[in-house]
Parts: structure tokens; sequence; C-alpha cells
């Protein structure tokens, strides 16, 4: 961040505003007239770029100076790794389709799953693969395909399904060992993952078991349907097997999709659904219909680099630092700092990157444990990401469902983040979580958990 905003400056943050209300706004007036598909008329990367450019005109600097600022956000690592498992999911789930594996999954799923179970079961497979690939994109990506298929055929409520999906997503972001938030967020507060892993679960498993028994009851057919004559091929079916179980034995996410790819080939080669030719096109096409969201991620990246560099971020920061009066009130303003931050950026492992530094000096100014600091920052950060309708998560839910389910119609159902939500801010005030902390309290001298001072001690001898 340049020197000159250490004070920070609330202009910054106009264009994501201007971007949010653009975007919402037409979707939201064209939705009262009555018109299909309203929050698809106006292409959402228009807005984004009616926004960037707004950016250009805020702050010093020269325009090569601005567009250095902006090229460096937009070709970050983090967004540089969604872009890639974009064009991978959509090519994936178009080569797939076009073998006929979409077809015999969903029938499949519909003979052995009683169609009552079926959205719950969505959250469940979701979560179980988050947690244990760390990336909700890889999982969504994974899916939505299969889900939507599923959900269409068995008469099942789509948007609720598609929302039990990224619900589940989510929950495995949060959780996941490996998931770049709960590095991120650890890495921050200087404590042990398994540590934050055992605060943030007693959190999670309440929202993520009334999500379930929600699913359950309000996620059963809308109309009965004949499951007559459900044909099927097993091995269609095997390349979404193998997506599901080498990413559920922590297959890095970029060869697990690309197994996905070529496997999903093969099949439609031996069984002639495919040539040479036409799985190559498909896998085109597949990178191809990527292009709004893969755009749209491109340009956030980048608004989201200029917005923190004049100053967006650290104004938001020092608003939220005005309302902490003690602990309870510092563990409220770091979810809200988070929060705004991911509200801000778009994206949670950034979000926790942006406000980790601040929120470690206000966890250690007002005596909240690490521990708990990290599983705040990593939850509001999963729960706002997965709700925010420009967020990657939901556009990708928009991209792979076709145009079937708006970002924005998923809201409502996204009741796993909400629940989530709730559940944390009751942690706050009636630590039911903090087990682990009252068990091995924090040593602020040496700032590490007691059970690790004396590893601390030695290691600071060994130095001298």
């Amino acid at each position: 961040m340049s020197n000159e905003n250490k004070k920070g400056s609330g202009l910054a943050l106009v264009p994501f505003l201007l971007f949010i209300v653009i975007y919402m706004g037409a979707g939201l007036i064209l939705q009262s007239q009555g018109v299909d598909m309203a929050f698809y008329q106006f292409p959402s990367v228009v807005a984004i770029f009616i926004a960037v450019i707004v950016m250009f005109f805020i702050g010093k600097g020269t325009i090569d100076q601005k567009f250095a600022i902006f090229a460096k956000g937009a070709g970050d690592e983090n967004i540089l790794i969604m872009l890639i498992i974009y064009i991978l999911a959509g090519a994936f789930s178009t080569v797939a389709g076009a073998m006929g594996g979409v077809d015999s999954t969903v029938n499949l799923g519909l003979s052995l799953i009683p169609a009552h179970f079926l959205t719950a079961g969505v959250f469940i497979i979701s979560a179980f693969l988050g947690t244990a690939t760390g990336t909700s994109m890889g999982t969504i990506g994974a899916i939505v395909p299969i889900a939507l298929g599923v959900a269409e055929r068995g008469g099942l409520n789509v948007t609720l399904v598609m929302a039990s999906c990224v619900g589940g997503a989510m929950f495995g972001d949060n959780l996941s060992m490996i998931s770049d938030t709960t590095i991120s967020a650890t890495r921050t507060q200087g404590c042990e993952l398994k540590d934050k892993f055992r605060v943030n679960f007693l959190i999670a498993l309440p929202a993520a078991i009334l999500t379930v028994i929600l699913l359950l009851v309000f996620g059963a057919p809308v109309e009965a349907v004949s499951m007559d004559e459900l044909s099927y091929s097993i091995i269609k079916v095997i390349p979404y097997l193998l997506v599901l179980i080498l990413a559920l034995v922590g297959l890095n996410v970029f060869l697990v999709l690309t197994i996905g790819i070529f496997s999903a080939g093969i099949v439609g080669l031996m069984g002639g659904e495919l040539t040479i030719l036409t799985f190559a096109q498909n896998i085109w096409t597949g990178f191809t219909s990527m292009n709004e969201v893969f755009f749209l991620s491109l340009f956030c990246g980048g608004l989201a680099q200029l917005t923190t560099h004049y100053g967006g971020i650290t104004w938001l920061i020092n608003r939220v630092q005005k309302f902490i009066k003690g602990k309870h009130s510092a563990e409220v303003g770091i979810s809200a700092l988070v929060s705004l931050a991911d509200i801000a950026v778009a994206n949670n492992t950034v979000a926790i990157i942006i406000s980790g530094s601040i929120a470690k000096d206000i966890s250690r100014t007002y005596n909240v444990d690490p521990r708990k600091t990290a599983s705040l920052l990593d939850i509001f950060s999963c729960v706002w990401q997965g709700i925010i309708p420009y967020g990657a998560q939901l556009l990708l839910v928009g991209s792979l469902s076709a145009g079937m389910v708006s970002p924005v119609a998923v809201i409502p159902y996204l009741w796993y983040q909400q629940l989530l939500a709730v559940f944390a801010i009751v942690s706050i005030f009636i630590p039911f979580s903090e087990g682990v902390c009252r068990k091995d309290p924090w040593n602020w001298e040496y700032d590490v958990a007691e059970s690790g001072v004396a590893a601390k001690k030695a290691a600071m001898e060994a130095v001298k």
C-alpha cells in the first residue's frame, strides 16, 4: 500500500460499490419488469469494466503506474489458480456431457438414492470433497454438473440443490487443513492448524447438522416423478467417480480435473459418442463457456489491487477499530473487518491476508486467543465468499448451470452460510467452542500456547 494512504480513503471503494450497484441494480430492475434471466441481461464483465475505468481516475499516479498495479492484482497467484480451475471445470463438464456421462450418472444416482435424500446428499458429498481438496471452486466444478442433472430428473428444487452444493463446498473450504484460507488464517495469527480446526469445527458442525435437517425437510421433490426406465452405463459414470475419488484422496485439483477430462474423452471415444476431432472441440467449447466468469475474476483481481493500494481497505480497517472497546467487541470487530474485506475484494484468501495483520494486533491488545481469531477470520471470509453474488463460487454455479440458476436467486437458499454466521456470532458471547483454548491457554509472553512454551524457549536458546 502506498505510504500516502496510511489513513485510508473511502473514495477508493467507490468503483467496487459502483460495480455492485450496476450489476445488482440492473438485474433487480429487469426482474421487476418480468424479464427472463434478468441478471444476465447486463453483462457483469461490462459492469466491472466500467468500475475499473472509474478506478483509474482515483488516486495519484500516471496511467502506466496504475495499470502496473492493476496487472499485479490480475496476475496474482490466487487469481490465476481460480482462472485455471474455471476452464478445466468447464472442459470436464462439457466433455463428460458430450459422451453421455451426465445422463448415466443422474440415472444411477436416482436409482440408488431415494429422491427425498438427494438434496441433503449433495451437501454432504460437497462437504467431504471440499474438506479433502481444500478448494470450494474445485468442489463446485466437480459436483454442480452432476447435481444439476440429478435435480432436474428427480423433480427437485434446482436452486436449492445448487445452494446445498455451494454450502457444502464452503464447509470444506473453511475447515480443510490444506485450504488457502486455513493456511492464511493460522499463519497470520501464529497458531497451529490443528488447534484452529478444533475451535472452528465446533462452530461449523452444528451449522452443518441443522443444514442437513433443513435439506431433508425442504429438499424433497416438488412433485412425484416417475422413475421408470432409468437406463445407465457404469463406464460412463467412471470419469465422475474418478474425479470424486481422486479429489477425496487429496490429489491436486488441476490434475484431478485433467484426468477427468481425458477419462471422459477416452470413454466417449470407446463408445463412439466422440471422435478425436469432436473431443478436442468439446474441450475448447468447455474452455470458452467460462469466458464471462474468467474475465470477471481477472478484472476483479486488478480492481481489488487498486482498491488496496489507494487505501480502501485501510479506510475500512480504521472505521472498524473505532467500535472496539473490549474482548467481545474485539472479536466482533475482527469478524466485521474480514467480512468487509471479502465483500470488497470478493476473494476470501485475499481478505484474510489483507486483514490478518491488523486482526493480530487487535487480538494481542484485547487478549483474544489467536486460535479463536484465526477461526473467525476463516469463518466470516467463507460466509461472505459463499453469499456475495459476484463471488467466484456463485458465478461458477451460474456458468455451469448454463443460466438456469442466477447467483442472486441462490442467496435465499444458502442456509449453511447463514447458520454458520449465526453460530459464529453466538460463540463470541457464549464461548462454547473454546475448550482447547481453556485447556491449553495462550502464553502472551512467548506468543504460543502453554504446551509450546518449552519448545519456544529451546528455540530461542539455540538462536543465542
